[in-house]
């Protein structure tokens, strides 16, 4: 069995989503470019052909990798979610002591994880030394630009 993955429930639909997507669509667009590479000629040096079976190559390792996590999801309920200390599935807002700034951070399973948009994975640093704390705990973590000192503002789904 391969290693547990956290999913909320978005996190699993879109999975599944890009799963059927490429089951669908991408599949068989790549299996009529292979198709159409044939009537060429020459495989020995016909550059679409090579191209579209490294396609074919990716989409089916994508697929391969989909249906690993699916078999080894544990989906979070939103019932589930405590709001009394920070964990998986919840919206913790945080003070930056250095900065004197407050963030917003969504704790999120690996393969969810977005920085950009505020989803920080649990296996995060941050994440990690988030992950039980109460409102009004401050922490501090080692990040590639040092340490930083975040205190526990608010905790919320």
């Amino acid at each position: 069995m391969g290693k547990q993955v956290i999913l909320t429930y978005d996190g699993l639909k879109k999975l599944e989503e890009e799963l059927d997507y490429l089951k669908s669509v991408k599949r068989p667009e790549v299996a009529e470019k292979i198709k159409q590479a044939r009537a060429f000629g020459d495989l020995s040096e016909n550059s679409e052909y090579d191209e579209a079976k490294n396609e074919q190559a990716f989409i089916e390792g994508r697929i391969a990798t989909i249906e690993a996590m699916l078999r080894n999801a544990q989906v979070i309920d939103e019932e589930d979610i405590t709001i009394d200390k920070v964990s998986v599935g919840c919206t913790v807002k945080v003070y930056d002591e250095e900065f004197k700034e407050e963030s917003e951070y969504t704790i999120v399973g690996s393969t969810e994880a977005d920085p950009m948009n505020n989803k920080i994975s649990d296996e995060s640093p941050i994440g990690k030394a988030l992950i039980g704390k109460k409102v009004g705990d401050s922490v501090s973590v080692e990040v590639p630009a040092g340490i930083i000192k975040l205190k526990v503002l608010e905790i919320h789904k």
